[in-house]
């Protein structure tokens, strides 16, 4: 019985050919519009979730840099119009304290690199000097494979490098060659990672690939350390061939925030002090801006309205070792001796703003435990309240809270710094902090704390001024990791990809030719990132900007219920989805798409009405296991986490990562004193006493914040490839 195909079974094969089934053209087209559309609509709304996600991010990054520069700028307000009764002076003189910070004649006995000894047991990389391109590859083949430089090695090339900048200009001069290409990289943020893959797809510096490198090296990501030195290496290298400019991270005032600070101190316990005041000099070493063929600016931050190169060409940059603060004046008549004596002209780092930039919010007393139900016509029936008080009234009640006495004939009130000075130092600061806008003018940069805002009018004219026809700077983060505005005429490179979390964003670096015309090269440093549909890379960003935003919303409950209050005079517990929004925004002041947000945050209303004390119970954040019975004092602390980090670090001059109680307790009234709120001396010290784990009387100041760190609670989702049910549940509704 054999197999052979009837006639009958070869038109059956006919009828299940798909390619013999005749489709009308009109609707195949149909259906070929119907897939466009709806891959589009699909493609819009993972754009709009992404483009919401990145909004979350920045506004809390941006929010986090105004409460250092408030907390910075409360602190020299204290400078200007308080003396100490006896320790608190040293206290609050800490953050402008240079008596310790060494002559230049005085490096060798002060930084004298010689007397540590490198152990036999010793297996990272060996520097000697000058340093060759085969040693430099070493050290950079030994980054990558995680290895430590010793502190030995560390100090030479830091002392060599520093002796190098002093001699450089503030301004660049770089003149492209024919045949040649140079590359010029944003922002890299301690991500080592990127900076090699840029040195894998672009080559190492040389005379044949000259590097700019535009600012913010450090802070934020874990290898700071690491992109310092190898950056350094290569300049030392190639001093003509390697240009690096000075960012607003480059400021140890700022890493004492960020992170720098406590990188060096965890990778080098003995030296890492020594390592950190070197830095600060090489930090206000660093040139402010590059100049290329004399037509294209590079620096960091941006320009304003009163930026002029020539004035920054000729000021001594070095004096300026943080662009937070004017110089005092004991700095700008040269004398270094004693300078924690000295007071500083209290400046804004805006234009426009008075020197006093400190939050106007209400007083609210974290006595009575929870601190949500605080009555203000109590506070200002008892004293307390800031109505109706006078500058003297005032500045006495911020004299006792912050524990210090009230100064009225101190020379120094009288004693102020030089126009010139000041002139000089807002040039810096626009350098280095300033952001364009779409508008014209000049407006000063609230949501930073410190620079400009600036417009295409003012670009024109500045760069028409210098016969400029580009300015290139870095300093915001940009989702394809550049952005042009202001007509083509200012471009922002960022190079650190993953900057707010894995998949955020891909990092780029530019080539520019003689032609002056510039190549984008674009990367992303994350193998994970990069085998993630775009759906799901779009969810797992979003989570994460998801929960950095349930987490400030926890720290803000106080200030939410009174605002809810507002909208809720009859005390129902319920009120509009349209006045939560409205709520939020004005305790939070982050200006997002709240009623997009609404429902990842809120999830299900009924008619359209919120429980607003059931929503706060519902947010998913764990608390220390730390018990404190006063839950005001909790919230603050948790709120003002950063804030707390960076005055502990102030305190800790000789970084052994512990502070005293007595030290501790001065903390928090000089926090109290900058929020404006009363915390007892009760609270203090039961604080004190519940982190005291060894009753040494003395406070591990990483133990501390870690123990009072924000953990959002497991959600069951899968880190690298989410489940769509889960990605449905996280995502934004558009």
């Amino acid at each position: 019985m054999g197999c052979r195909v009837t006639k009958s079974n070869q038109q059956q094969l006919k009828a299940c050919d798909p390619g013999s089934i005749s489709v009308p053209a009109a609707t195949a087209m149909r259906a070929a519009l119907l897939i466009q559309r709806w891959y589009r609509q699909y493609a819009a709304r993972l754009e709009m979730r992404r483009r919401c996600t990145w909004n979350i991010f920045q506004s809390i990054e941006y929010s986090g840099q105004q409460d250092h520069i408030k907390l910075y700028n409360f602190f020299g307000y204290l400078m200007d119009h308080f003396t100490s009764a006896s320790s608190q002076r040293n206290l609050v003189s800490q953050m402008f304290r240079e008596s310790d910070v060494f002559q230049d004649v005085e490096w060798e006995r002060q930084f004298c690199y010689k007397d540590i000894e490198v152990p036999d047991v010793y297996a990272g990389p060996h520097l000697s000097f000058p340093l060759t391109v085969s040693t430099v590859t070493e050290l950079v083949d030994a980054f990558k494979n995680k290895q430590k430089l010793h502190a030995r090695y560390v100090l030479q090339l830091l002392g060599k490098t520093w002796t190098l900048l002093r001699l450089m200009p503030n301004i660049s001069h770089v003149c492209s060659c024919k045949h040649t290409e140079i590359t010029i990289c944003g922002d890299l943020h301690g991500h080592l990672e990127d900076l090699l893959l840029v040195f894998y797809k672009n080559g190492f510096p040389s005379a044949e690939t000259p590097y700019v490198f535009n600012g913010d090296f450090v802070d934020r990501g874990k290898e700071s350390m690491e992109i310092l030195l190898v950056l350094f290496a290569f300049l030392l290298l190639y001093p003509l061939d390697v240009h690096l400019n000075r960012g607003n991270h480059e400021d140890h005032i700022v890493n004492l925030r960020y992170g720098f600070t406590k990188e060096v101190l965890g990778k080098y316990p003995v030296h890492g002090k020594m390592i950190l005041k070197l830095l600060q000099k090489i930090f206000s070493c660093l040139p402010l801006a590059t100049v290329i063929d004399h037509k294209v600016l590079i620096l960091h931050g941006g320009i304003s309205d009163k930026t002029d190169l020539n004035v920054i060409a000729k000021l001594d940059r070095c004096r300026f070792v943080s662009a937070l603060r004017p110089l005092t004046r004991r700095e700008a008549d040269g004398d270094e001796e004693d300078m924690s004596a000295g007071r500083r002209r209290v400046q804004s780092l805006t234009h426009g703003l008075t020197g006093r930039a400190r939050q106007e919010l209400p007083r609210h007393s974290v006595h009575s435990g929870s601190g949500l139900t605080s009555c203000p016509r109590q506070e200002l029936h008892s004293g307390s309240g800031l109505t109706g008080r006078s500058v003297d009234e005032e500045l006495r009640e911020r004299r006792r809270l912050a524990g210090l006495s009230l100064s009225s004939d101190s020379p120094m009130n009288c004693a102020e710094v030089p126009e010139s000075d000041t002139d000089e130092w807002k040039q810096i600061v626009d350098v280095l902090w300033s952001d364009p806008m779409s508008q014209n003018g000049c407006v000063p940069n609230e949501v930073r704390g410190g620079g400009c805002y600036w417009g295409p009018d003012v670009t024109q004219e500045v760069l028409d001024r210098h016969k400029l026809k580009l300015l290139i700077r870095s300093h915001e983060c940009k989702q394809e990791g550049y952005e042009f505005c202001h007509n083509g005429r200012v471009l922002t490179i960022f190079s650190a990809s993953n900057y707010y979390d894995v998949g955020s964003n891909r990092g780029a670096y530019i080539r520019l030719g003689p032609d002056l015309i510039p190549h984008f090269k674009q990367f992303q440093a994350s193998r994970s990132t990069r085998e993630l549909t775009l759906r799901q890379s779009v969810g797992r960003t979003e989570r994460s900007a998801l929960q950095a935003l349930r987490m400030q919303l926890f720290t803000h409950t106080s200030a939410l219920i009174r605002e809810f209050q507002e909208y809720d005079p009859q005390c129902t517990g319920v009120i509009s989805v349209k006045h939560w929004a409205e709520a939020v925004e004005k305790v939070l002041r982050l200006s997002l798409p709240w009623r997009v947000l609404r429902a990842q945050l809120v999830g299900n209303t009924r008619d359209g009405m919120l429980n607003y004390q059931h929503w706060l119970n519902q947010l998913s954040v764990i608390q220390t296991h730390t018990e404190i019975a006063n839950t005001g004092l909790l919230e603050t602390l948790y709120k003002h986490h950063s804030n707390l980090e960076s005055i502990f670090r102030m305190i800790d001059t000789d970084h052994s990562g512990l502070i005293s109680l007595d030290e501790f307790h001065q903390t928090w009234r000089l926090l109290s004193s900058h929020l404006q709120t009363v915390i007892s001396d009760e609270a203090i010290a039961e604080l004190a006493d519940s982190i005291d784990f060894n009753k040494d009387g003395s406070i591990d100041i990483n133990e501390f914040m870690e123990a009072f760190r924000l953990v959002e609670q497991c959600r069951g989702v899968g880190e690298d490839e989410p489940a769509p049910e889960r990605e449905r549940e996280t995502q934004i509704d558009l």
